[in-house]
């Protein structure tokens, strides 16, 4: 009982949105009615400016590094249940069951929980993704190159990091369900009307 009560919890966690909560503490704005809809940093950034979207950023990731080490900690680091809270932090960013179960894509939680389990793997990765999105300045591009970076490298160098082997299925799921919800994104990407980082969205 006590790994599904701290994987309930990791949920929970998951689904306070900060980007929400300061959206609505600073201009009574919903983010999720402006600029993409979307419930994270990057629509903050666009719709409210540097200072919010920061916010919201350390906000997020720091959900996904509480669910791991919550779940390291309750259950004297037990990989299986870690990553499994982990992965029910991003579940519960991306349908927060405060909100309607309408959320955001879960990358900067993602990027908590992978920092925390994955340290090094995350780290390179982090660095061949910032610079994508300073070429580029795609932040959904540079998102996906993270957490597919880092889901390779724990695969193959995962007994060079002494890193339990579940990590990596755990972060399969977490790759596919990153890929799923960028979908769009995906899509004008390929027909380069994909928004890059800086361009501001109005508040209606």
């Amino acid at each position: 009982m006590v790994p599904l009560f701290v994987i309930v919890l990791s949920y929970l966690i998951g689904s306070i949105s900060f980007s929400y909560l300061i959206g609505m503490k600073i201009n009574k704005v919903d983010i999720r009615k402006h600029g993409s809809g979307n419930a994270g940093a990057t629509n903050t950034l666009r719709v409210l400016g540097v200072g919010p979207a920061i916010t919201v950023l350390l906000l997020d990731c720091g959900k996904g590094v509480l669910a791991v080490l919550l779940g390291l900690y309750i259950t004297n680091g037990d990989p299986l249940i870690a990553a499994a809270c982990g992965l029910a932090s991003i579940l519960g960013h991306n349908w927060p069951i405060y909100y309607g179960f309408k959320g955001g894509k879960g990358v900067a939680t993602t990027i908590g929980v992978l920092a925390t389990l994955v340290f090094t793997a995350a780290l390179i990765s982090g660095i061949l993704a910032i610079i994508s999105i300073i070429i580029t300045r795609f932040v959904s591009l540079g998102s996906l190159i993270f957490i597919s970076a880092t889901t390779i490298m724990t695969g193959i160098f995962s007994s060079h990091f002494d890193y339990p082997i579940v990590y990596f299925y755990f972060l399969l799921i977490i790759s596919a369900l990153s890929f799923w919800r960028h979908r769009t994104n995906i899509e004008r990407l390929l027909k380069g009307t994909e928004s890059k980082i800086g361009e501001k969205s109005t508040v209606k």
